[in-house]
C-alpha cells in the first residue's frame, strides 16, 4: 500500500480450516513484545489494539495491530476483523505437531491459463504445503478433490514420512516400519514369504493378496533393486522400497494404514493406549502369565534361538529386544534366572523372567509384550489379553484352594547369613562350582516348572519392613550356625512383624556343614521354633559338590500354597496335620481296637464254619435214612431226634445271623482300608 495507508494484521490459527484463535500459541505475547521490547511476565487473554506510527516503520506505513482471543470474541466478530485486514498473521506453536498446509487457487473461471507452474516451486521448496489444486466455485472445478486433498493432508500428511529435498523416508519412519518388518518376519530369517506376506496384508488390510497379485508386487522390487527380493521373499530393503513407491506415488495412506495398525501414532511413537492397555488390578490380586502368552513368548523364544540349544546367547538376546526402544534386559538377568554353562538365559530362564516381571511390574511386562507385537501376531484386542488377574487372596484362604500358579517368597536374614548363597542354590548353583559376589544387595530368583512359578527376593532387614516387603505367600528366616548372634536377628523379626501374622514361616540353619555355635539368645533355635508352633530349623548348606538339594524349596511352595493346612513338612514336630494322623494311627487305644476287631472276626468265621459241618452232617442222614422205609418210619415216628427238622431250623437262623456279621465286619475293614490308604495318597502328593 502507499504512504499512509494502514495495514491490519490478525493474530489466528488454523483449526479444522476454519480461522479462528487457539489458546497458548503466544500471539498475545508477539504483540507485546513488539511494543516493550521485552517478554512479558503476565500476559493478558488479549492485547489492546496498538497503532503503530509511521515514522518508526523502515517502510514509513503506520500499522494498525488488532489481537484475537478465543476466550473473549466469537467467530462473527473474528470474521468482521479478517474482512477489514490487509493482512492475517497465523500462529502456531513450533512445539506443536505442524499443520499441514493446502494452496488453493480460486477461481479458476476467470483466467485462461494456469497458475500451477508458478506454484509448485513453491510447493517444493517448502515441506509443510502438501499439495495444491486450482479450483472454482461457480464452475464446481475440483471441489470434491480439495476437500478429498484436505482429508488426506490430516489423516495422511507426508512430513512425518518422506523428505522431499532428499527424496527418501525419514529416519523415523524408516525405524518404525523396520521394527514392523521384524515383528512380521515370524521364523526370523529377514525375509518375509509368502505365508508371512498373506499374514501382514491380512492384518493390516483384512484381506489377504492374490497369488498374481503377490509376484506382481516382487516382480516391482526385483526391476528396482537387486537384493530386495531373496528367496522369493521380500528382504527388509525391499520391503522399504515399496513404502516410498507408495508416497512418492502419492498412496500415503497404505502406510500410514500399516504403521497405525502397529500402533504408532502421527508422531510415529507408539501409542500410550497401545503399550499401557487399560487392565483393573483389585487389591490382594497377583497377575500371571496365561497359557496363550506362554505359547506366543515360546515361538519368539524359538525364532531367536538359532543354533536350537535352548539357550539365548547375548547375541540372540540382542537380535530379539531389536524391536525395542532399549535394552529392557541388563546382564544382571543371568545371575537371577536359570542359565547353562556358558553363563547364557535357558529356556526355563527365559520364561521365567517373564513370567517374575508379570507378577512384579505387569504395567513393564504389557510394554514389552506391545514391542513384540503380542495383539497383532496373537490376533487380539490388546496385550491385557495374556494377563490373568488372580482373585483375591483371603478368598483363597476361605475357600481352601487357589487357582495361582506364581507364589512369592521373602528371604529375610542378617548380613552374611547365607542369604544369597540360598537364592543361588535355587537355580542350582553351588558355592563350589558357580561362585558369585556376596555384595549383591538385591536378588530375584525364579523356579519355574510347567506347574507352579516360585519368586524369591532377598531383604536386608535393618530397623523396619514396609507392607510391600510383608506382601508375601511365604517367609523364609536365615541365620548361620557358625555366628552366635546370627539368630537373635531371626527371631527378632519373626516376633516383630509374622508372630501374629498369617504367612507361614520356615526357618533355615545355614551353613550347616560349619560348626554349629551356641546362639546368644534366651531359646535355643529348636525351642523358639517348639514355642512358636514353627517347623524346627532346617540344616542347609551350598558348599558341596554336587548340586544343592531342592526338597527345602518344595516344602516352601508346599507352605505358600497351602497356608491353612499346616502343612510345614513330613516331621515328628507333633503340631502339623500328618503328626497328628500319625500319633492317631499309633495310638494305643487304636491298637487294641483293631486287636479287638481281628479278633471277633475270627471267632464269627469259626462259628459259622461249625454251623455248615452240621448242616451237612444232617443231610447225609436224611439220605441214608430214606432208603429203608421202615427205618424212616421208626426214625419220623422217634421222639428223640438229635439232628431234626427243628435242629436244622435253628441251624440255618444262626447261619443267617453270622453271614450278615460276617459281611458286615468284612464291609467296615474294606472300608476302614481303602480310606487310610486314600488318605495316604493325597498326603504323599501333597
Amino acid at each position: 500500500g502507499g504512504e499512509g495507508r494502514q495495514h491490519h494484521l490478525r493474530h489466528a490459527d488454523p483449526q479444522h480450516g476454519v480461522p479462528t484463535g487457539v489458546s497458548k500459541v503466544g500471539k498475545t505475547s508477539l504483540i507485546m513484545s513488539l511494543v516493550s521490547e521485552e517478554f512479558p511476565d503476565d500476559v493478558p487473554l488479549r492485547a489492546e489494539e496498538i497503532t503503530i506510527p509511521a515514522d518508526v516503520t523502515p517502510e514509513r506505513v503506520p500499522t494498525h495491530i488488532v489481537d484475537y482471543s478465543e476466550a473473549e470474541q466469537s467467530d462473527e466478530q473474528l470474521y468482521q476483523e479478517i474482512s477489514k485486514a490487509n493482512v492475517i498473521c497465523i500462529v502456531y506453536s513450533v512445539n506443536n505437531k505442524k499443520v499441514p498446509l493446502i494452496l488453493v487457487g480460486n477461481k479458476s473461471d476467470l483466467v485462461e491459463h494456469s497458475s500451477m507452474e508458478t506454484i509448485l516451486p513453491i510447493m517444493n521448496q517448502y515441506s509443510d504445503i502438501e499439495t495444491c489444486v486450482e479450483c472454482s466455485a461457480k464452475n464446481l472445478k475440483n471441489i470434491s478433490e480439495l476437500f478429498y486433498y484436505a482429508q488426506k493432508a490430516v489423516l495422511h500428511p507426508t512430513g512425518p514420512l518422506y523428505c522431499p529435498e532428499e527424496k527418501e523416508m525419514k529416519p523415523s519412519c524408516i525405524k518404525s516400519l523396520t521394527r514392523i518388518f521384524k515383528v512380521s518376519d515370524l521364523d526370523n530369517d529377514g525375509i518375509l514369504n509368502d505365508k508371512e506376506l498373506n499374514f501382514f496384508q491380512r492384518t493390516c488390510f483384512n484381506m489377504p493378496l492374490a497369488p498374481q497379485a503377490l509376484e506382481d508386487v516382487k516382480n516391482v522390487v526385483r526391476k528396482n533393486m537387486t537384493d530386495g527380493v531373496e528367496d522369493n521373499g521380500l528382504t527388509l530393503k525391499g520391503f522399504l522400497f515399496l513404502h516410498t513407491l507408495f508416497i512418492q506415488r502419492g498412496r500415503h495412506e497404505t502406510t500410514w494404514t500399516v504403521l497405525r495398525r502397529f500402533g504408532y501414532d502421527d508422531d510415529l511413537e507408539l501409542h500410550q493406549e497401545y503399550l499401557f492397555p487399560l487392565l483393573k488390578i483389585p487389591a490382594d490380586c497377583t497377575t500371571e502369565l496365561n497359557h496363550n502368552a506362554y505359547l506366543f513368548l515360546q515361538s519368539v523364544f524359538d525364532k531367536h534361538d538359532k543354533d536350537r540349544d535352548c539357550a539365548l546367547s547375548p547375541e540372540e538376546v540382542k537380535d530379539l529386544f531389536k524391536v525395542f526402544p532399549y535394552m529392557p534386559w541388563g546382564p544382571d538377568v543371568n545371575n537371577t534366572v536359570c542359565t547353562n554353562d556358558q553363563g547364557w538365559i535357558t529356556y526355563q530362564g527365559y520364561l521365567s523372567q517373564w513370567t517374575l516381571t508379570t507378577y512384579l511390574d505387569v504395567q513393564r511386562c504389557l510394554e514389552y509384550l506391545g514391542y513384540l507385537g503380542y495383539s497383532i501376531i496373537c490376533e487380539q484386542e490388546s496385550q491385557a489379553a495374556a494377563i490373568t488377574v488372580t482373585r483375591n487372596k483371603r478368598i483363597d484362604l476361605q475357600k481352601k484352594q487357589t487357582q495361582r500358579s506364581v507364589f512369592r517368597c521373602n528371604i529375610l536374614g542378617a548380613r552374611g547369613s547365607g542369604k544369597t548363597s540360598f537364592l543361588q542354590a535355587f537355580l542350582g548353583r553351588n558355592l563350589l562350582v558357580s561362585p558369585w559376589s556376596y555384595r549383591t544387595t538385591g536378588v530375584y530368583s525364579l523356579w519355574h516348572t510347567p506347574a507352579i512359578c516360585f519368586a524369591m527376593q532377598k531383604y536386608i532387614y535393618f530397623d523396619f519392613l514396609s507392607e510391600e516387603d510383608l506382601a508375601c505367600d511365604v517367609v523364609c528366616l536365615v541365620y548361620d550356625v557358625n555366628n552366635p548372634r546370627s539368630f537373635e536377628y531371626c527371631a527378632k523379626v519373626y516376633k516383630q512383624y509374622f508372630m501374629d501374622s498369617k504367612t507361614p514361616c520356615m526357618m533355615i540353619a545355614s551353613k550347616s556343614d560349619l560348626h554349629e555355635a551356641r546362639q546368644h539368645y534366651s531359646l535355643t533355635p529348636l525351642d523358639f521354633c517348639r514355642k512358636n508352633k514353627l517347623h524346627p530349623p532346617q540344616p542347609w548348606t551350598c558348599n558341596t559338590v554336587d548340586a544343592p538339594n531342592k526338597d527345602l524349596y518344595t516344602k516352601l511352595t508346599t507352605m505358600a500354597m497351602y497356608p491353612h493346612a499346616k502343612l510345614r513338612c513330613m516331621c515328628t514336630c507333633n503340631r502339623c496335620t500328618f503328626c497328628i494322623c500319625q500319633n492317631i494311627l499309633r495310638s494305643q487305644l487304636l491298637t487294641n481296637i483293631k486287636a479287638k476287631f481281628y479278633s471277633v472276626v475270627l471267632n464269627r468265621l469259626h462259628d459259622v464254619g461249625a454251623y455248615l459241618l452240621a448242616d451237612e452232617e444232617c443231610s447225609l442222614i436224611q439220605q441214608v435214612h430214606a432208603i429203608s422205609n421202615v427205618e424212616e418210619s421208626i426214625y419220623m415216628e422217634s421222639s428223640v431226634q438229635p439232628y431234626g427238622p427243628q435242629a436244622r431250623h435253628m441251624a440255618q437262623a444262626d447261619l443267617k445271623s453270622s453271614t450278615f456279621w460276617l459281611r458286615a465286619s468284612v464291609g467296615a475293614t474294606v472300608f476302614a482300608v481303602l480310606g487310610f490308604a486314600m488318605y495316604r495318597a493325597i498326603l504323599k502328593q501333597r
